[in-house]
């Protein structure tokens, strides 16, 4: 029971302080510049684990505080979460169940009567759990669903991560695997506390008459210590899946993902002044020999949904269109249209009407 309960506090700590750093899963995260000459752009991105003073100042209510920050820093100093989510009415209630459970454990283990003792820590430890968890609870994201709320919900009850994702079939696959995990723990347990028993019986003298040998005993004592490890391994791994499960859909809930990879191609006729980009954001357009075919380079990128990209900007269209010769266009861009787009696209030198095909695609 003791070694058990090592293995839950174990987990527990792992999880407690894994939160505090960020997921670097981000819905920007392929539209980046990675040229920045910021000098303070330059620096290491990875953020602090853990901050004080974004921590007590959160708890004094001069900044926003991340929920991982609070989750961690109430861990240690507990009943930050309630004193920054305002509900100064259960101070009261937290400090006297863990630290009256704690202090009448104490007081039981000392009388001699440890039975009565394990319960009081058992209640005590139970205290801290619900107010780590009534924090998350009334911990109030603008985003749903939140990726901090969901992996904390997982650390603190396995699944319910899951369910605060919506996805509630993946929680009989977690719970499931965590119990056939602690079953299988607490099988090769016994197992091993029972041959290490008759081995040291028949090792200690003659007085031992019982069938199995000090040899089979030794044998067996070790291959079921090898299967408990490995059960306590499998543990671990099934609980931060479904952890790690939790954050990255919830980070990737609103992902959108389209299968329509097709392009529509058809003749047009190219107006007049309509050519949006300049020279130096595409060098090379193939003429109508082979008008499907373009190479975008640094200065400019053309992507599904978006049309044009120039230094980092976007110019916002259903589908990206591609006109020859040589000449790129958002669909419906109106002739001579130059008030309005971003800083990099600027209408080229007016050209004559001309007979083209036009190249819509969707990716």
């Amino acid at each position: 029971m003791k070694r058990f309960a090592s293995i839950v506090l174990i987990m527990f700590l792992v999880a407690v302080f894994a939160p505090c750093g960020r997921a670097q899963f981000k819905k920007d995260a392929f539209s980046q510049s990675y040229n920045n000459d910021d000098p303070k752009a330059q620096k290491d991105s990875v953020e602090k684990l853990f901050s004080f003073e974004e921590y007590f100042g959160g708890l004094k209510h001069e900044r926003e505080t991340r929920i991982g920050t609070l989750f961690g820093g109430s861990a240690v100093f507990i009943g930050g979460q309630q004193i920054y989510n305002r509900d100064y009415w259960k101070l009261p209630l937290v400090y006297g169940s863990i630290l009256g459970s704690a202090g009448a454990g104490v007081y039981f283990n000392r009388t001699g009567r440890n039975d009565i003792a394990k319960y009081c820590f058992a209640g005590a430890g139970l205290a801290y759990w619900a107010t780590l968890m009534d924090g998350v609870i009334n911990y109030k994201p603008d985003p749903y669903p939140h990726a901090g709320k969901a992996t904390l919900y997982s650390i603190l009850l396995p699944g319910l991560g899951q369910a605060y994702n919506g996805e509630w079939w993946k929680i009989p696959i977690y719970d499931g695997g965590l119990m056939a995990c602690l079953y299988y723990y607490r099988f090769n347990t016994l197992n091993y506390n029972r041959f290490r028993r008759i081995y040291i019986e028949a090792s200690a003298g003659s007085s031992y008459t019982g069938p199995i040998s000090a040899e089979t005993a030794l044998y067996y004592r070790n291959i079921y210590r090898t299967y408990r490890d490995y059960s306590i391994v499998a543990t671990l791994l099934v609980y931060l899946i479904q952890v790690i499960d939790a954050n990255v859909f919830a980070y990737m809930h609103d992902f959108e993902v389209n299968d329509d990879l097709s392009f529509n191609i058809s003749p047009t006729l190219i107006p007049a002044g309509v050519q949006i980009c300049s020279q130096s954001s595409f060098d090379s357009i193939s003429p109508l020999t082979a008008p499907a075919s373009f190479s975008a380079h640094s200065a400019g990128q053309c992507s599904g949904g978006q049309g044009v990209r120039t230094n980092g900007q976007a110019f916002s269209s259903a589908a990206g269109s591609l006109y020859g010769p040589g000449a790129l266009s958002a669909a419906g861009v109106p002739s001579g249209l130059a008030a309005g787009m971003p800083s990099g696209l600027a209408p080229a030198a007016a050209m004559p009407s001309a007979f083209g095909l036009r190249v819509e695609f969707n990716f």
